[in-house]
């Protein structure tokens, strides 16, 4: 049975929550005066979406429109659904997204949903739907992928999501330390989180500019259980922090971000690499995955917890056994140091250097939005209908760049930056 969601606003800060949805509005997206909003989120964060359209429509926005899930009818689906019906998704609904997005709506979700909601239910129905899922979902993610329009994920504290990264306290307790959590790694419990994220994204600028001076054909990350080189793609760009969309809106596409990011070359990874951390999927949690790659793909895959849904995952099609993303996170972000395991990417991914299975995003190409599908694929981009991260730092990963030459630069020492 999931946690019932009753009203648990008064463990969560008032003043910080509003900051949270300010800085969505103002730092996420930017949202420009006139332009329309898509909104998703559980029902049980209706305190925070409300918020955000207080301040949407303070900045100017055309229409905000909210879509709410709910874990108590996603495991009636489960429980009552018929077979059948876990091969479909409501493409419709998604067509629909895809269409406000190619008239410039901007793009906001709110995770939130218990992570380990569907962890009793059939492993293969739940492959399944996110499999249908996820095809449906192509129109929509390419215009995301594409960074075609501003767009941002922020997280809210549900009382079952609490429940899974603080299990021995009390809900209201529990609920108060997810927020704090939240809170302090979104950089909103600064008295100007605005200009907490412009100091940060500075920073994040720093690196991506070094980076991409250096013009690396490949990272090599050694350490317990990997040695790895990643090829990156041909003319790929390093990201972080604040980008600029297609639409010419500067945005950030993550709340919390530590991350700078780039594009692997598909066909040009190689060796073995461990996981750091556990990975949450679909309500299954994948721990201590091992996998060995030749020529770009995953050859060889093992995980001491949930190989089964791995190997799920890594059938989805050809593009989801290759490399879609490779991130750099120094080991002393601040989410690495609060110790916490999220149960959730949005966060886990930013306490650990990553990398991701399946699909690329155009934007980490120069002049990625000029680029058709064939020529980034041509010059190394994957391409899938999934792209999940799992974290291989740590504090005892190094990481060379190699330049075409053979000349290695040390970019890691000890997970931290060299």
């Amino acid at each position: 049975m999931t946690v019932h969601q009753r009203n648990l606003s008064t463990p969560i800060d008032p003043v910080k929550l509003d900051r949270l949805a300010e800085v969505a509005v103002k730092v996420g997206l930017q949202l420009a005066p006139g332009q329309d909003l898509l909104l998703t989120g559980p029902a049980a964060a209706l305190p925070l979406v409300r918020k955000i359209a207080e301040h949407a429509y303070k900045a100017g926005a055309g229409l905000v429109t909210p879509f709410f899930s709910d874990e108590e009818m996603t495991l009636a689906r489960y429980r009552y659904g018929h077979d059948v019906s876990f091969d479909r998704a409501a493409g419709w609904l998604y067509e629909g997204m895809a269409k406000a997005l190619g008239n410039n709506t901007a793009r906001l979700a709110i995770v939130g949903d218990n992570p380990m909601l569907l962890s009793n239910e059939d492993p293969a129905k739940v492959s399944r739907a996110s499999k249908a899922n996820s095809i449906a979902y192509q129109p929509a993610l390419q215009k995301i992928a594409g960074f075609d329009i501003n767009w941002n994920i922020i997280a809210y504290p549900t009382l079952s999501w609490a429940k899974q990264v603080f299990p021995g306290d009390e809900d209201d307790v529990a609920v108060q330390k997810l927020a704090d959590a939240i809170f302090a790694a979104s950089r909103v419990d600064n008295a100007d989180p605005i200009a907490a994220w412009a100091k940060h994204n500075a920073a994040l600028r720093s690196r991506t500019e070094w980076l991409n001076g250096q013009r690396f054909h490949a990272l090599h990350f050694t350490g317990p259980g990997t040695d790895l080189v990643v090829g990156l793609a041909d003319g790929h760009e390093w990201e972080g922090g604040a980008s600029t969309a297609k639409n010419g809106i500067i945005c950030n596409a993550n709340i919390p971000t530590e991350e700078v990011f780039t594009t692997p070359h598909a066909a040009r990874v190689n060796g073995h690499v461990r996981s750091t951390k556990p990975l949450s999927y679909q309500g299954t949690l994948i721990d201590n995955i091992a996998v060995r790659f030749e020529d770009g793909k995953i050859v060889e895959a093992k995980a001491s917890r949930g190989e089964e849904v791995l190997n799920k995952v890594l059938d989805t099609d050809e593009g989801s056994r290759r490399l879609g993303e490779v991130a750099l996170v120094p080991h002393s972000s601040p989410i690495s140091a609060s110790g916490l395991l999220f149960y959730n990417t949005l966060f886990d991914e930013n306490a650990a250097c990553h990398i991701a299975l399946g699909q690329c995003y155009s934007k980490c190409f120069v002049n990625g939005g000029d680029l058709t599908p064939e020529q980034i694929a041509a010059q190394g981009g994957n391409k899938s209908f999934i792209h999940i991260d799992w974290m291989i730092g740590s504090g005892e990963i190094d990481i060379d760049g190699v330049h075409t030459d053979g000349r290695r630069v040390p970019v890691f020492r000890k997970g931290e930056w060299a």
